[in-house]
């Protein structure tokens, strides 16, 4: 095994093949135990797997020729976290504090993520959802660090020579995008490549999985969004989208490309347009371990959040009646796992499917329309009346639970929470669409308007609320409950794809670590604090499931919790150890 593997760096050949006679490695722990090294000087503190900035120890600094280039006096690890959580705590904008952490994790990649483990709850906001849209929105304006891979429609044909500039030899996790539906914001072309590079920063900061083996990839086929054609700082393609075919192969190449240089690699296909997303499983999931946050992440983790509020209706999901605004891939991918779920507790598949009903931005979604559906939505066409709008759809199918995937502000008003509250005791509102500024509702709006009785979660975070006597801490019904795990147990046990069963088995993991303390306050899902040790459990349970159904080309360990945690990386693990 190459240094390079570990450091992703690029090192001479003669020098990476003398540093291999001499190289150390724990899992775990991944050290790199040399003689000599190129790794010197100015050169460690400007790469940051190896950079420790001023907590570097005296014999360090003569060791790696840093004597003078930092201050001199040796900071303590807790004295280097309190210095930079102050230094973000002084930007008055989420976005300020995302550029801060931004040039951190550009540094000082072991600072950067103690500061976010540490600070999950405050931090993950800025790093992903809600702030993150904005960091994309503006992303060619406030660019300064490389990170990732750019593949762009120009780079067909050669998709396997841009893969040799990427210096890390072993790669777990990819994150792709090709931008054109960021979040609820739309089309944003190559500003989109901040949601995989913040995904990729959630792997490893919630479910350990080493920095140097996750690869952010933007594919850029142009962008329909004229003020990003009109923009002169846009970093991507001035063209209009690519298409059809001709965009398929190149996926096709990249998907094929990836796969040979990385043979055990999982790919999340993340922000996809719905016809494209839908497209893609249908193409890979079967041959390649793939799949689509969009659709089965946030169909995961919302799951999740219907199991834990059967517990506190002392119920069945096969009991529900689940209405959404919104009849996409989100709407669509979630839709199908409660199916799964309900079929699990004895019904039927149509049984199950005629339990769940869509709103489209024409009404509810009825066999009776004259207008051409998508093929997502034809399943759940089922023949009730026509509805133009949401309140006559809630009128006519009766549900016990709404769900949010509309990216429309304030879809969920106080007359169809009222109503809700109406036909249920305890009426399900889940509003799931981020950012902040999507959401279908506020926390404070379905508890006020539903006198306490709501059964509330949301996509975005909101703060605690006292409402008719009683104090809520709902929370944030995140995808980064669940993919982290999930991608955690598909690196251990390598499957040769991703079935479904692996969202459902992730779903009744995290339900059974809610707390009845939890479900008490409100929160359908654990503490955010807890999120290493919720992602180690999950990760067991999809490593088990991938072993049991015979899907893994992994070695099956004897104690699979203990092969888990052993693989997750810390920011406290030594990095390398150059020898006398």
């Amino acid at each position: 095994m190459h240094f390079r593997r570990l450091c992703g760096c690029s090192l001479s050949e003669d020098t990476s093949r003398h540093l291999t006679t001499t190289l150390g490695l724990r899992r775990k722990n991944i050290m790199i135990t040399c003689n000599e090294s190129e790794m010197r000087g100015v050169n460690v503190l400007r790469n940051p797997w190896f950079n420790k900035s001023s907590t570097f120890t005296e014999e360090e600094r003569d060791r790696y020729g840093l004597r003078g280039l930092l201050p001199p006096r040796v900071s303590s690890v807790e004295e280097q976290t309190s210095r930079l959580e102050e230094v973000i705590a002084s930007q008055t904008t989420p976005l300020g504090k995302y550029l801060i952490l931004d040039g951190i994790h550009s540094s000082d990649e072991a600072a950067f993520f103690r500061l976010v483990i540490k600070n999950i709850e405050e931090y993950m906001p800025l790093i992903y959802t809600p702030t993150v849209g904005e960091a994309c929105q503006k992303f060619s304006h406030i660019f300064r660090y490389a990170r990732g891979l750019y593949v762009s429609i120009k780079d067909r044909g050669r998709v396997r020579e841009l893969l040799k500039n990427v210096p890390t030899h072993d790669v777990d996790m990819i994150v792709v995008t090709d931008g054109q539906r960021i979040l609820g914001l739309g089309d944003l072309g190559i500003n989109g490549m901040g949601i995989p590079i913040g995904k990729l920063a959630l792997y490893t900061a919630c479910a350990g999985i080493s920095p140097q083996r996750v690869l952010p990839v933007t594919l850029d086929v142009g962008t329909n969004t004229e003020s990003y054609l009109n923009d002169p700082l846009y970093l991507g393609l001035k063209q209009k989208r690519v298409d059809g075919e001709e965009y398929y192969a190149l996926v096709q190449e990249f998907i094929e490309s990836v796969r040979e240089r990385w043979p055990n690699v999982i790919i999340q296909f993340e922000d996809f347009q719905n016809t494209h997303a839908f497209e893609l499983l249908a193409r890979w999931q079967d041959k390649v371990p793939c799949f689509n946050d969009d659709i089965q992440g946030t169909a995961s983790v919302c799951v999740t959040g219907l199991y834990s509020a059967m517990r506190v209706t002392h119920s069945k999901l096969s009991e529900q009646r689940v209405l959404f605004m919104g009849a996409g891939s989100a709407a669509t991918g979630i839709a199908h796992l409660i199916a799964d779920a309900m079929e699990e507790e004895g019904l039927t598949r149509e049984e199950a499917l005629k339990n769940i009903a869509l709103v489209d931005s024409k009404g509810l979604v009825s066999s009776q329309r004259t207008d051409q559906l998508a093929a997502n939505k034809v399943t759940f066409a089922h023949d009730l009346p026509l509805a133009s709008n949401l309140m006559d759809a809630i009128k006519i199918f009766k549900p016990t639970a709404i769900i949010g995937v509309s990216a429309q502000a304030k879809a969920f008003s106080k007359e169809v929470i009222g109503l809700m509250s109406e036909l249920n005791d305890r009426p399900i509102i889940y509003a799931l669409s981020n950012p902040t500024s999507k959401a279908e509702c506020t926390a404070e709006e379905a508890y006020e308007w539903s006198d306490g009785r709501a059964i509330f979660a949301s996509g975005s975070p909101f703060a605690p609320v006292t409402a008719h006597g009683k104090t809520f801490v709902p929370r944030q019904g995140n995808n980064s409950y669940v993919f982290p795990g999930i991608g955690l147990g598909c690196v251990i046990a390598r499957p040769t794809m991703i079935p479904t069963g692996v969202f459902l088995t992730a779903a009744k993991r995290l339900a059974d670590l809610v707390s009845e303390e939890d479900l008490e306050k409100g929160s359908m899902y654990p503490p955010l604090a807890q999120v290493r040790e919720l992602s180690a459990e999950i990760a067991r349970s999809v490593a088990e499931y991938l072993f049991d159904k015979g899907l893994a080309r992994a070695e099956r360990p004897a104690d699979i919790l203990k092969a888990v945690k052993d693989y997750m990386w810390s920011p406290d693990d030594p990095h390398f150890v150059c020898g006398e």
